[in-house]
C-alpha cells in the first residue's frame, strides 16, 4: 500500500489532514501528488510535506492508483468535467465531499468510475479522525480507502449510502458542536472570573479529558454521565438547569438540521 500513487484534486485543510496522516504513516511524499490552483498553498504543502504539487488536474491524475476528490460539493462537478479521459482503469475515487452521491460521481465520470465516498472530519489533522466509507466498488478499493483513512484516525463503513447523511451529521459535523461548547465553558468561566488562559486551558483539557474516557472505558456516554452526577450536587444542578433550558433537544434538532442539509446537497 505504501507504494500506492495517491493523488488529491484540491490542497485545503481536510487534504493536509490527510497528507499529514499518509506522510507519518511512513507513506513517501514521491507518491503523493497535489493538484491545487493556489501557487502560496502548493508551495507549502511542498516544503511541509515532500509532495509534487501542480496546477492542473490532469497532470495529478494521470498516474494516480487513488485520486482523492478534496474540493467543496458545489466544485465536484466542475473538476470531474473531462477527467475520466485520464483516468487508469483501476484507479479509485475517493470523494470527501459531503452530500454528494455516488450516482453523481458515476455520472460525472462518464459512468465508468471505482468510486468509494468517505466522511472524513478535522480531528484527522491530529491522527484523531474519524471516517466514514461508503462504496458499491470491489473490496480493494474499500481497502485502499481505509489504508489512506486509518492512517490519521478510525474508519468504519456503511453499507447503505443512505447512512452518509447521518454519518455526516454526527461525526463529520461534530468536532464544532464540541468546539462551540467548549467555548461557552470558557467564556462563562472567565464571567464567573478565571483569567482568559487559565478558562481556555479547563474547557480544552476537560473536552479532550471526557473524549478520551468515551473512547477507552468502554462504557456508554449515558453511563459516564451518571457516573460523575451525585445527587443534589453541582453536577446535577447544572444538568437540570441545560434540560429545562432545552440543551438536548437543541443538540437532536441541530444534528438533524445537518443531516437534511446533507440530503439537500445530493
Amino acid at each position: 500500500m505504501q507504494q500506492l500513487k495517491i493523488a488529491f484534486i484540491g490542497g485545503g485543510n481536510m487534504a493536509e489532514a490527510l497528507i499529514a496522516g499518509l506522510r507519518g504513516a511512513g507513506h513517501e511524499g514521491c507518491h503523493i501528488a497535489v493538484s491545487e490552483p493556489q501557487a502560496a498553498r502548493r508551495d507549502y504543502l511542498s516544503d511541509q510535506y515532500g509532495v509534487s504539487c501542480m496546477q492542473q488536474n490532469s497532470d495529478a491524475v494521470s498516474s494516480a492508483d487513488v485520486l482523492i476528490m478534496a474540493v467543496k460539493p458545489q466544485q465536484m462537478q466542475d473538476a470531474l468535467k473531462d477527467m475520466s479521459e485520464h483516468l487508469k482503469v483501476d484507479a479509485t475515487v475517493i470523494s470527501i465531499a459531503a452530500g454528494v452521491s455516488t450516482a453523481s460521481l458515476k455520472s460525472w465520470l462518464n459512468g465508468d468510475a471505482n468510486i468509494v465516498r468517505v466522511m472524513p472530519n478535522t480531528p484527522s489533522l491530529l491522527g484523531a479522525g474519524m471516517s466514514v466509507l461508503f462504496s458499491d466498488a470491489d473490496e480493494l478499493h474499500k481497502k485502499r480507502t481505509e489504508y489512506v483513512l486509518n492512517a490519521c484516525g478510525e474508519s468504519l463503513r456503511v453499507d447503505k449510502e443512505q447512512m452518509m447523511h447521518a454519518v455526516t451529521a454526527v461525526s463529520g459535523s461534530g468536532p464544532a458542536y464540541l468546539f462551540l461548547m467548549a467555548e461557552v465553558m470558557q467564556a462563562t468561566g472567565e464571567k464567573l472570573g478565571l483569567n482568559t488562559e487559565v478558562a481556555a486551558k479547563l474547557a480544552a483539557q476537560t473536552v479532550f479529558g471526557a473524549g478520551k474516557m468515551l473512547v477507552e472505558s468502554g462504557r456508554s456516554a449515558k453511563d459516564l454521565r451518571h457516573q460523575v452526577t451525585s445527587p443534589g450536587g453541582t453536577t446535577q444542578a447544572a444538568l437540570d438547569v441545560m434540560y429545562e433550558e432545552g440543551m438536548p433537544a437543541a443538540i437532536r434538532q441541530g444534528v438533524e438540521a445537518a443531516s437534511k442539509r446533507s440530503q439537500e446537497l445530493s
